[in-house]
């Protein structure tokens, strides 16, 4: 069984990994094509492109040219501690042993625009290039044209290596759009968190991301391998609610933020 979780704005490269256990990632061929693209951009062209401040668009022109490969622990960091976005909150990986660790790297995935598919020990070097971003390339007018039939063969394989044919998405939709799930030979099961606000369960967009990360920590600490003990899940004060969830989407909702 194998979860994939979305990449975040917000890094953090200054902080030292808590592990010195590192992986490079599979698919650095094809970030260094996009590279090639972008540091044919000016910092205004990034700025339109990516609808970002002249401040942010510089720092990622610059980013864009620094940019090279081999991949250390002193010019790159472990993913899962690099991101700092709300899942990353939840997910809590400079926490993780060496046992997290490793099932985590046979269980979880990270999508990225750049870099595709990364496993969390993987070591990324700084960026920002979401997957919505409407760059041409020579497979088409996004990076949805770019990754899709690769990400969707490679996420099959490693779901396949995973050891059971189940896939829990807990990546926003602007993510798993790069995955074409009906190619997958996997059940692709959707996990929601709502909480209660005015009467009623809602998706409070702050409370979902950091509860994705809360779902993907909680499944490595467990070694969760079946999809039935997703139901077990109480955490921050979220349960699985029967009567909220419907087919392969499970609804957890809470009354009162934890």
């Amino acid at each position: 069984m194998l979860s994939v979780i979305s990449p975040a704005k917000t890094l953090d490269f200054e902080t030292p990994a808590t592990t010195d256990t590192h992986t490079q990632p599979d698919y650095l061929q094809q970030s260094q094509r996009l590279i090639d693209i972008l540091r044919d951009y000016t910092p205004a062209q990034i700025s339109e492109l990516m609808g970002v401040s002249d401040k942010i668009a510089g720092l990622n022109a610059a980013r864009f040219m620094e940019w090279q490969t081999p991949f250390t622990p002193s010019n790159a960091k472990v993913a899962a501690q690099a991101f700092q976005g709300d899942v990353y909150v939840g997910l809590q990986a400079d926490t993780f042993n060496e046992g997290d660790n490793a099932f985590a790297q046979g269980h979880l995935r990270i999508l990225s625009g750049l870099y595709g598919l990364l496993r969390p020990l993987d070591l990324i070097q700084p960026y920002r290039l979401e997957m919505g971003t409407r760059l041409k390339n020579p497979a088409g007018k996004d990076l949805y044209a770019f990754w899709k039939e690769f990400l969707t063969k490679e996420l099959d394989q490693a779901i396949a290596a995973s050891g059971n044919p189940v896939l829990i998405n807990l990546a926003s939709n602007e993510y798993f759009k790069a995955i074409d799930a009906k190619k997958l030979n996997a059940e692709v099961v959707t996990p929601v968190f709502k909480d209660l606000k005015n009467g009623q369960y809602k998706v409070i967009s702050f409370y979902a991301k950091k509860a994705r990360g809360l779902m993907a920590a909680w499944m490595i600490h467990k070694r969760l391998e079946e999809v039935d003990g997703l139901k077990d899940f109480n955490v921050a004060g979220y349960r699985f609610n029967a009567a909220e969830s419907q087919g392969k989407t499970l609804v957890f909702t809470r009354d009162t933020p934890a």
